[in-house]
C-alpha cells in the first residue's frame, strides 16, 4: 500500500446493518490509519432503523451514514480500496456479493440482526451482537501492521479474523 492511507470497503447485500457498523467500528477505531467505507450490492436505500439506534447510542454521528451501492467505488474518481471485507452470512444461503477490482479480499461473516423479528429491544439485542463480532474482528486487524503487510500475508490474517469466534 502507498502513502495514502489505506481504504477499507465493508460489503453486505443491502447495506443497510453490519457493513454500516462495520464501517462506523472501522472508522472510529482506525481513524488516522485507514479510511473506512461501506457499500452494497443491492442497497436498501436506507440504514436500518436498528443500526442507527446502535450508532447513536454509542455516540456516533448517523448523518454520514448511507445506503449506497459498490458502483461507486469502481466509478472513475472513486476512492482507492486496498481491503475489501465481506460480512454477509454464507451459513444462512445469503448472496455474498464479490467485488471488482485488485483489493485485498476477506470474509467475515455475520447473521444478519436486520433480519430479527420483534419489537426494538430483540432488534436491538441483534444489532449489539453484531457490533461485538465485528468490534472484536476490526481490534484485531488494528492489533497487526497490516498497512505494511505483503497481500498474502494480509489475505491469510483476513481468513484468520473472519473464522474468529462467531464467524461463519
Amino acid at each position: 500500500m502507498t502513502d495514502q492511507l489505506p481504504g477499507v470497503l465493508v460489503l453486505c447485500t443491502g447495506n443497510s446493518a453490519r457493513s454500516i457498523l462495520g464501517e462506523a467500528i472501522l472508522a472510529k477505531l482506525g481513524e488516522g490509519r485507514l479510511r473506512a467505507y461501506s457499500a452494497g450490492s443491492k442497497p436498501k436505500g436506507v440504514p436500518h432503523p436498528g443500526a442507527l439506534r446502535l450508532l447513536a447510542r454509542r455516540g456516533i454521528d448517523t448523518a454520514p451514514f448511507r445506503s449506497k451501492s459498490w458502483n461507486e467505488f469502481t466509478a472513475p474518481g472513486a476512492p482507492r480500496i486496498d481491503i475489501a471485507i465481506t460480512v454477509c452470512d454464507n451459513a444462512a444461503q445469503e448472496a455474498c456479493p464479490v467485488f471488482i477490482g485488485a483489493p485485498i479480499k476477506g470474509h467475515w461473516g455475520l447473521p444478519d440482526p436486520a433480519d430479527v423479528e420483534g419489537g426494538d429491544e430483540a432488534v436491538d439485542a441483534a444489532f449489539e451482537a453484531t457490533w461485538q463480532a465485528l468490534n472484536v474482528r476490526v481490534r484485531a486487524l488494528l492489533a497487526s501492521p497490516f498497512e505494511t503487510m505483503e497481500p498474502g500475508k494480509l489475505q491469510d490474517l483476513l481468513s484468520v479474523i473472519g473464522r474468529m469466534d462467531g464467524a461463519v
